[in-house]
């Protein structure tokens, strides 16, 4: 399981003084652009650049269970549930010290960025994803 931190910030909150819903769409993309980065080695930097290609969700459900307010210190948690031979199913929990604050589950595809067509995950990548959803069962 990779474990992301996120503080909440200001820019983060709306005028009641808790984070606005979208915001943590954002986070949720910071912490599986981390991901990529720091456990699969694959950045989105090359993915989406000299490589061409990208993770665009398919498919997305959230639950908000408890409001964030701003200095809040969150940790979120991501973990594979499911490789496929394009797709990729996560689940990511957002917490702040034990009490759940949002829970998401999404579907990623592997695409090629010049036609938006899937293609399979390279073999050494899904061989790390296969391996991580073990690790994470």
């Amino acid at each position: 399981m990779f474990h992301y931190p996120q503080k909440i910030l200001f820019q983060h909150c709306d005028p009641a003084g808790i984070v606005f819903y979208p915001r943590y769409y954002e986070m949720l993309n910071a912490c599986i652009e981390a991901w990529f980065d720091e456990v699969l080695g694959y950045s989105f930097a090359k993915m989406h650049g000299a490589d061409g290609r990208g993770v665009p969700t398919v498919w997305q459900n959230a639950e908000f269970h408890a409001p964030s307010r701003h200095g809040d210190a969150l940790g979120f948690a991501l973990r594979v549930t499911q490789v496929g031979t394009s797709s990729l199913d996560l689940e990511v929990q957002a917490t702040c010290d034990k009490d759940q604050r949002a829970h998401f589950t999404c579907r990623l595809v592997f695409i090629r960025k010049d036609n938006g067509r899937s293609e399979p995950w390279p073999p050494e990548l899904r061989q790390k994803l296969l391996n991580i959803s073990k690790e994470d069962m």
